[in-house]
């Protein structure tokens, strides 16, 4: 049994420890902040790889299922035709005789609007891409003429 003296004794450390004072909250506050500023940057480019290799993956399906398309056809679809050639059967020239759904739907880009196409493309057969975050043509367009690695 403790003595009323040690009872005491833990009283008043009790009442001494009640919290944290402002200057402590304070440091708390300013160590959070500075790994905040160290931490967020890096989640930022991670975000944006992340989306320009999810990009890069939707291309190659599309590209290789473009290629299928092109055996059962003898031929790619024209530009007018689209990447919705893939999902259903287009009208007009080329004629697809021997075509075949490829694609249940057409994916989006990771920036939520449509892959492109062009055929022929300027950089091979065709282009497939994405016109990248900005949306409009410039250096951040991911396309099928990209090497991997």
């Amino acid at each position: 049994m403790l003595s009323s003296k040690t009872s005491e004794s833990l009283a008043k450390n009790a009442k001494k420890q009640q919290g944290f004072t402002l200057l402590e909250v304070m440091v708390v506050v300013v160590i959070i902040a500075i790994m905040a500023a160290a931490v967020v940057p890096n989640l930022i480019d991670n975000i944006e790889d992340a989306q320009i290799n999810t990009a890069k993956g939707d291309i190659k399906t599309i590209e290789n299922q473009l290629k299928l398309y092109s055996m059962d056809n003898f031929q790619y679809p024209s530009t007018d035709q689209g990447l919705e050639a893939l999902v259903s059967k287009p009208s007009g020239e080329p004629a697809a005789k021997g075509w075949k759904q490829r694609m249940d739907k057409l994916p989006k880009d990771p920036w939520k609007n449509p892959y492109k196409y062009i055929n022929p493309g300027t950089h091979g057969k065709f282009d497939v891409y994405s016109l990248g975050k900005d949306g409009v043509q410039s250096e951040d367009d991911v396309g099928n003429w990209e090497k991997e690695g």
